[in-house]
């Protein structure tokens, strides 16, 4: 067994493999103290600076509330104005990188070396997959961008002084009603399809690859040692490690917020709990308490059980509204649908010259943003439980089962807010506040206060998944690539993702969220693109040893 992962719980490669000799030993830099029988090992200098800027962070974000909120403003503004087309090209980059890793012979590479089995039976590798993804997204975006996306469409463009003032995908490209409802389609399957799937499935595999094959800690640095070598345990490491800290923390608040937010409209319509911030704060509060118990369970007694729950009841919800709604449009429409997504792609993927700016840089860049940040926290967690499979298995299903079964879900709930509106003239759900959508949707149909608790849960237990989720990830980067440090120190983490998410709807809200989340994904952005060249070269030098 080599060195750096002796005693770490991660298995050596089994078969042949190309296992990097490297004179680091792992937990080389760390602090280890024990009081009593609570004990951290913490890794110098990551944890400190990532612990002591996120404490930091929080307090000044809640003591000066009215200060911060212009801050994350400007930031939002700055990032999405001036890179937008750096975030979009740079998704699409990704994507066609992982495509080629399907059909190159760096496909049969297998994880964990070149007999290694799978630790996961697909039905649990899909669930954990699926809850620690995108379980809240879907929630909160799935009857909302749709519709909003057909409206902007349907109303057209809106010129002052000569600039686009509408939020219409591709200057509204079409202005019938069956074509609206393509293009709204088809840019919401763009933000929910292979972009960011494909971004999950390279971090995952950077991951997989340095850690499994070539016996390296399980952090995001070990990926760069193709190009930093023995430096990647020094400052440059150091530094691509804090910025995955700070990106996955708020990428990971950023969803909390809005999980939060859903669910106390879902609890104020079924019971009338207050809306407000006051309600989210005491929300977020009491789902991070439940998430500790989560952490307390370790990984198969807390994320997969409650991810396993979480995908049936999705699937009983989808499954319901599919039968109830309007079965016959939907089958219909989620086709179509497909065909849209493929015909506008090429346009919706363009970074340069783009009229519709208000979608590009308010959606696009955005998700992508969001997606990058959560790629640390994803692709970690992927990572994790994708020992044994092949390259190309393992991007195949990562890319392209996840984004037909997105396709299904956005098609499913949005296509039948967009029929209430077109067949029914029901538009509640469309002139509903964002959070309040999915229940307006379901309010018409029978059952609508069980759905709608069922929705309601679905989104605490994804809150509950991501924190938990979120937290093992953060302690493994922080703890130098251990992943049976201490419990405390997951606690931390766990509390401080319910802090960060607090603080930031304080300090402006879902606004708040966002400039933060656009603002650490940039970062981000370039360790993901230099993370694609380290990863062919590892590849590379797997396939030479087959």
């Amino acid at each position: 067994m080599s060195d750096v992962t002796a005693g770490t719980g991660i298995p050596e490669p089994e078969g042949e493999s190309d296992v990097i000799e490297t004179n680091y030993e792992l937990g080389q830099d760390n602090i280890q103290k024990s009081v009593g029988q609570f004990g951290v090992d913490i890794h110098n200098p990551v944890f400190v600076i990532s612990g002591l800027a996120v404490v930091a962070f929080v307090f000044f974000t809640l003591a000066f509330p009215t200060q911060a909120g212009p801050i994350f403003a400007a930031m939002f503004d700055f990032t999405t104005k001036n890179f937008d087309w750096f975030l979009i090209g740079a998704a699409d980059l990704v994507v066609i990188f992982a495509l080629l890793l399907i059909v190159t012979p760096f496909g049969s590479v297998r994880l964990g070396g070149s007999e290694a089995t799978a630790d996961y039976s697909y039905p649990a590798w899909f669930a954990m997959l699926f809850a620690a993804g995108m379980g809240i997204g879907l929630m909160f975006y799935g009857v909302s961008e749709p519709l909003t996306h057909f409206s902007t469409a349907f109303g057209g463009t809106a010129l002052e002084n000569d600039l686009r003032t509408d939020w219409a995908p591709l200057g509204a490209a079409t202005a019938d009603e069956a074509g609206s409802i393509r293009l709204g389609m088809a840019a919401t399957i763009f933000h929910w399809g292979l972009h960011p799937w494909a971004i999950y499935a390279t971090v995952a595999l950077a991951l997989a690859l340095f850690t499994y094959n070539k016996g390296l800690p399980l952090t995001i640095r070990s990926a760069f040692y193709p190009i930093l070598g023995e430096r990647v345990w020094g400052w440059p490491g150091h530094i691509i490690d804090i910025i995955a800290v700070f990106a996955t923390l708020f990428g990971l608040a950023t969803s909390l917020g809005f999980g939060a937010t859903q669910a106390t409209a879902g609890l104020n319509a079924l019971f009338g709990l207050p809306m407000g911030t006051t309600s989210e704060i005491v929300l977020i509060t009491l789902i991070t308490a439940v998430a500790l118990i989560s952490v307390l369970r370790g990984l198969d007694g807390g994320v997969k059980v409650l991810s396993e729950l979480n995908m049936g009841l999705a699937a009983i919800l989808a499954l319901f509204v599919l039968i109830v709604g309007p079965t016959a449009f939907l089958l219909t429409f989620f086709w179509d649908s497909l065909v849209a997504y493929v015909t506008y792609l090429p346009a919706l993927a363009n970074p340069f010259g783009r009229a519709d700016v208000n979608f590009s840089q308010g959606w696009t860049a955005f998700y992508w943003a969001w997606w990058i940040s959560w790629s640390p926290f994803v692709g970690m967690f992927i990572a994790r439980v994708s020992r044994g499979r092949t390259v190309r298995e393992f991007v195949t299903c990562v890319l392209i089962i996840p984004s037909f079964v997105c396709v299904a879900w956005m098609a499913i709930f949005g296509g039948t807010a967009i029929n209430q509106v077109l067949a029914d003239g029901y538009t509640a759900a469309q002139q509903a506040e964002l959070p309040l959508q999915l229940f307006k949707m379901l309010e018409p149909m029978p059952l609508a206060g069980i759905t709608s608790f069922i929705g309601i849960v679905l989104v605490i237990v994804f809150f509950v998944t991501s924190s938990d989720s979120g937290s093992l990830v953060i302690d493994t980067i922080t703890a130098g690539g251990k992943i049976d440090a201490p419990l405390p120190q997951r606690v931390f983490w766990c509390i401080f993702e319910g802090a960060v998410a607090i603080a930031l709807l304080v300090g402006g809200g879902l606004a708040a969220l966002q400039s933060m989340v656009i603002s650490t994904g940039l970062l981000f952005t370039v360790v993901l693109l230099l993370m694609c060249w380290c990863i062919w070269r590892g590849l590379a030098s797997e396939r030479a040893k087959m």
